[in-house]
């Protein structure tokens, strides 16, 4: 039987989604993919959907069942091997949810991120200090002071994303509630996240927008998401929406539409980014 393990990552989500292209093309069945490999279909189903790890003997068969030509099963196979390798992100296993490995996966892999947060500043750029306050408040009860550092050692991580030499562009709308918001009684904390911000608004490829209170309210007011985009081909658009305890990853082409023409509409009424730049300074000298 396949392995199964936390959480795919994209490459096993892009080639499960190629292997059911492949199997489709080739006119066969779950059913008789499943005969090739003398399992039951429901194994078939969970390699397409990258339920499970791809195991390198069962990929060369489905691939000699389907027809594909020695060439380009041979780079199938390199690449099944290549997406089998653990993330950087898996070493900290001991304090990742399962349903948030595969976002960091995505945040990694995509060439354009799209997000909207109501409530605080994006993981990507927050500073440690305000990182730690989210935290803290968000696991009241539920973490040991360990824990809770390794989880702000993670979100640090992650920001290494936007210091590599092609980061994805980053475009996110936040509520000015974000700004007003504050995080700790101390208030250096929210200080150096807005001079944080402002840092960030000066980069290429970062665009921030803030949605103010003046605009009124937007379609986007139900809960905080982020929508990615690929360079891959075979990968479509996807959006994730965070809830209390998981997350919905949805790649459903109406699901990500819809979400695509809120995010339009919230970047057309909210601050341009050089009014952001503007209201960010403002906040900041404000007593």
């Amino acid at each position: 039987m396949s392995e199964r393990r936390p959480a795919p990552t994209v490459g096993q989500v892009v080639l499960g989604r190629r292997l059911q292209e492949l199997r489709e093309a080739a006119g066969l069945s779950r059913e008789e993919a499943a005969r090739a490999l003398r399992v039951a279909p429901a194994t078939v189903r969970r390699m397409e959907t990258a339920d499970v790890a791809l195991k390198v003997p069962y990929v060369q068969v489905l691939l000699d069942a389907y027809g594909v030509p020695e060439a380009e099963s041979a780079l199938f196979v390199s690449l099944t091997e290549e997406a089998n390798r653990p993330g950087w992100w898996q070493r900290y296993h001991d304090v990742l949810p399962e349903w948030f490995s595969l976002y960091v996966s995505l945040e990694g892999a995509a060439r354009l991120i799209r997000s909207y947060e109501p409530h605080f500043v994006p993981g990507l750029l927050q500073t440690e200090a305000y990182a730690r306050a989210v935290l803290e408040a968000g696991t009241v009860g539920r973490t040991t002071p360990r824990s809770l550092e390794r989880h702000v050692s993670l979100r640090m991580a992650r920001q290494r994303l936007l210091e590599s030499a092609d980061p994805p562009h980053l475009w996110v709308v936040m509520d000015e509630t974000v700004l007003r918001r504050p995080v700790s009684e101390d208030a250096t904390v929210m200080s150096e996240q807005l001079d944080k911000l402002a840092e960030f608004a000066e980069r290429d490829r970062i665009t921030l927008q803030i949605s103010e209170f003046a605009s009124g309210p937007h379609p986007g007011t139900s809960a905080p998401f982020s929508l990615f985009r690929f360079a891959e081909p075979e990968l479509p658009d996807m959006v994730v929406t965070e809830y209390l305890t998981g997350a919905l990853y949805l790649d459903d082409r109406k699901e990500v539409s819809a979400h695509l023409e809120v995010l339009d509409h919230m970047t057309t009424h909210a601050a341009s980014a050089p009014r952001t730049k503007e209201i960010l300074r403002e906040v900041r000298a404000a007593p």
